[in-house]
């Protein structure tokens, strides 16, 4: 638990480092999976459901993620529509961790995913499906750009993963330049 505090980075970070190096060099990748599946520690405060779910959801989702679209030819899954609520709910720590990007942010949610699984940008406003659901501001300002993607999408995201999530940038050209070579972080 206290290894945590040192994941954003900071002076805790060398801690949590050399936790996280332990843990590893103890365990097979597998007995990590499997001490993951089980759950903490019944004593652990993240053995509270609520809390457990609030912290992890995310973590969790990006992680394995991060494991499946590394491999070769890896192909997007069916997000289920609770997941889906759920990540979207939690995307609100965007706030927080885009607050000094310097311009506006929007995120559209669009659950259909056919509608932004060009990466290239294939789709367009008033294809089919396209009018996103959902919006959320994270970041006043101006100029705007709006992310539209299905939560899942954007979630990856908004948690850095940009080259892997499978998103559609709306705004002016010199809008977009700026938010793609912007660096965010917890």
């Amino acid at each position: 638990l206290d290894a945590s505090a040192g994941i954003p980075g900071g002076p805790l970070a060398g801690h949590t480092a050399r936790v996280q190096d332990r843990l590893a060099s103890q365990r097979s990748f597998p007995e990590l999976v499997e001490t993951i599946r089980n759950g903490p520690p019944r004593l652990s405060p993240w053995a509270i459901p609520a809390l457990d779910e609030r912290a992890n959801t995310v973590e969790f989702f990006v992680h394995n993620e991060d494991v499946r679209r590394a491999a070769p030819d890896w192909k997007p899954r069916e997000i289920s529509a609770g997941l889906s609520d759920a990540l979207w709910a939690r995307l609100r720590v965007a706030r927080l961790t885009m607050r000094k990007v310097p311009l506006g942010i929007e995120l559209a949610r669009n659950d259909d995913a056919a509608a932004t699984a060009d990466v290239a940008g294939d789709a367009r406003p008033g294809s089919a499906g396209e009018t996103p659901q959902f919006r959320m501001t994270v970041r006043r300002g101006t100029p705007v750009v709006t992310v539209i993607g299905p939560p899942a999408e954007l979630t990856l995201w908004a948690m850095g993963r940009t080259a892997a999530a499978k998103v559609r940038l709306d705004g002016t050209d010199a809008a977009v330049k700026m938010l793609s070579q912007a660096h965010w972080r917890i």
